[in-house]
């Protein structure tokens, strides 16, 4: 990824002006919530009910587990709290394991800041300005379909993450063979660390031979795991977000001027990465809570973005906890937001419905395996597949 900005790039924890409008975005729609929880209970049903039966209180301590629910306690912990970055069991840790050191994961102290500069030069307005249109041609080329058919959006999603990642770092690598690649390899590596039944040695090796398939498409180690990121909070967001609009009715409200803000808030709804994996480096305190060096945290954005919550819109901290907070916030928020604002105005004059719907049983994030919309009227016997 190379390029200078032209304009200074947005701070990582802002926000558009528009980010939280007046209305109530039909954020207590139960059609829509009952179908995105659906996602979460079908893809990590044991891990999600977990969560949800400890979620009352901010800071909960399961042993040498914290998991961490609260808005507060959530950016504290991103913001205060020593982080080992190369623990088993956290995102560093995978990355160091399956592509050896060096990447932005796994740094620290003026390393890890340096290489977070570096991305978000990568990323900035001029950056986006220069890819948007990769992305658009795409959305210009197949949401039309819905003008007399069908429209799978779960594919659509692969194909507008891959043709990202292939412009933001310069790959000459098919973009639904790239995107299949990042998912490839971060469902590997989430099985080889989420609890759950497994052979000796079987999630290991599967998470080598999906790391060493992504590493041939991208041999750079750090391009690998930024693009995964990428990829794979692409596929599981734009399909979620598409299908609670279908439910809640938001389709006639969609135009050039409320899709940013309308963009942030189902981003904050449908919470595509729900928790964040670490391991504390140092003894702190969370909310009343005593942690210890060592202690595993589950930071559950889902939750510290009051997503589980019907009613008003809680707040710009809310809806930034979805990307992190302070030194961890993800540099690509940005970029995310603006690609599905641009989804939601391709397909917002079709009012689609969703027809076919199938939960992903794999993925390493809650998403659908199929989402197959429909103009509104074409179809009235839309129906959610059994398989799901």
């Amino acid at each position: 990824m190379t390029g200078e900005p032209t304009r200074p790039a947005p701070a990582a924890d802002a926000l558009p002006a528009t980010a939280l409008p007046a209305t109530a975005l039909a954020a207590t729609d139960r059609a829509a919530r009952r179908r995105d929880r659906r996602v979460y209970l079908r893809s990590h049903p044991v891990l999600f009910a977990l969560l949800c039966a400890t979620r009352r209180r901010p800071v909960v301590r399961l042993g040498r587990t914290v998991l961490v629910h609260g808005t507060e306690a959530y950016r504290e912990a991103l913001t205060r709290v020593p982080l080992d970055r190369t623990a088993p069991g956290t995102t560093g840790g995978a990355a160091a394991r399956l592509t050896g050191r060096g990447l932005l994961f796994d740094q620290e102290g003026a390393e890890h800041r340096a290489a977070r500069r570096a991305v978000a030069a990568d990323l900035s307005t001029a950056t986006l300005d220069r890819i948007r249109p990769h992305w658009r041609a795409v959305l210009a080329e197949r949401v039309p379909a819905l003008a007399t058919g069908s429209l799978e959006l779960v594919g659509l999603a692969q194909e507008l993450a891959g043709v990202t990642a292939a412009a933001l770092t310069g790959s000459a690598a098919c973009p639904h063979a790239l995107a299949r690649a990042c998912t490839d390899a971060a469902a590997a590596a989430a099985r080889d660390h989420l609890p759950g039944p497994r052979l000796p040695g079987r999630r290991r090796a599967d998470a080598v031979a999906a790391t060493a398939g992504l590493t041939a498409l991208l041999p750079d180690p750090l391009d690998a795991m930024l693009t995964v990121a990428a990829v794979t909070t692409t596929v599981a967001a734009l399909p979620r977000a598409a299908a609670w609009c279908s439910d809640a009715g938001l389709w006639p409200g969609v135009d050039a001027s409320t899709a940013p803000g309308l963009a942030v808030e189902l981003l904050r709804l449908t919470a595509p990465s729900p928790l964040l994996p670490r391991v504390a480096a140092a003894d702190a305190t969370l909310a009343g809570c005593p942690v210890r060096t060592g202690d595993r945290l589950v930071l559950v954005a889902r939750h510290a973005a009051r997503a589980h919550h019907s009613g008003p819109a809680p707040g710009p901290a809310a809806a930034q906890a979805v990307f992190g907070a302070g030194p961890h916030a993800c540099p690509g928020a940005g970029l995310a937001r603006a690609l599905l604002t641009d989804v939601l105005l391709a397909l917002a004059p079709y009012r689609p419905v969703v027809a076919r719907a199938r939960v992903d049983r794999r993925s390493a994030l809650p998403g659908y395996a199929e989402l197959t919309l429909r103009p509104a009227g074409a179809d009235r016997h839309v129906r959610e597949s059994r398989c799901g």
